[in-house]
Parts: structure tokens; sequence; C-alpha cells
């Protein structure tokens, strides 16, 4: 059963989302995650820097879902994969990128067996409002952030730690 672990807000300085942008998968993304992996796609993003992107802030290197829209015929939802980079980062050929203000993050670990851990962002919501969180209306992306080791190894239950994550003042 998954559990929400630890709530915290993460200061992180301007940056550069870059990636794929997908619609809605009714199929759900995994094997286009699969298809990142397979091309070296995050491999060749990190390239575009000089050192290493973990030293950029805490979990600086982990791989990001982002997630936008509302879901609805004028506010399609939109499912990102990619890596938050520095700012001005180069983009390489076949790639979109968001540029994003120096912000504040809303974090929730969410701690369980995989399978458990995708789609909890209603739950995550109410945890972050109710250690008294504001969100951040310019920026209504939310994001699912797969840090190592936390997500890639589990622990001697077989549990692993997403982390959840949205905008908030």
């Amino acid at each position: 059963m998954r559990e929400f672990i630890k709530v915290y807000k993460q200061s992180v300085p301007a940056f550069r989302f870059i990636g794929k942008k997908y619609g809605d998968s009714a199929d759900g993304f995994g094997a286009m995650w699969q298809e990142w992996f397979e091309n070296g796609w995050f491999d060749l993003i990190e390239q575009q820097i000089n050192g290493k992107i973990k030293d950029i802030y805490e979990d600086g290197d982990a791989y990001i879902g982002l997630i936008g829209g509302s879901g609805t015929a004028e506010d399609p939802m939109e499912y990102w994969i990619g890596i938050f980079m520095p700012e001005k980062t180069a983009v390489p050929e076949g790639f979109e990128y968001i540029d994003l203000p120096k912000s504040e993050f809303g974090i929730c670990w969410v701690y369980g067996k995989e399978n458990e851990l995708y789609g909890n962002y209603n739950q995550c919501v109410d945890k972050l409002i109710n250690e008294g969180f504001e969100f951040n209306a310019d920026l209504p992306w939310c994001f699912e952030r797969y840090a190592c080791p936390r997500f890639t190894t589990p622990d001697e239950k077989g549990n692993v730690i997403l982390d959840i994550g949205f905008f908030v003042k």
C-alpha cells in the first residue's frame, strides 16, 4: 500500500525543461519511456552541458514526466518526458523546451510498489494544501521526478519512492 512519507518545499534556480511532448495516452506512457532509454535521449540532453546536472540542485539529475493542461477539449493534457536543465542549455534537434523561472516546488514523496505510485496527484495536492502550500497559478504544471536511487533501487520490502511535484509560492 502506498504512503506519503515526506512533504517539503524546494527552491530551484531558473531552468530549461528539455524533452518531447506527448498527448494523453490511454495506454500509458511506459512505451514512450522505453523509447527514451533505447535511443539514449537522456544522455544526449545531458551532454549539452559541461559538468553534471546533479550539481544544479538536489535531485537535478532525475528524469521528469512533466504534466500540463486540464484534459478538456479547450485545454488538452500534455505529457512531456525530459530533464530539467540549466537555463539557456542548447536544445538538441528533435526536442522541444520550456523555459521556467526561479521557482519553488512543493514535493511529495510517495512510497510503495511502483504500480501504486502513479496518478496520486489529487492526494498530493491535498497533502500540500494541508501543509499550507499555495499553488503558483502562473506555472500550472505538475511533474513526476524519478530520482536515483529512491525510485530505481527497491528497499527490502520491494518499495520505491516517486517524487510528485507542483510549482508553489
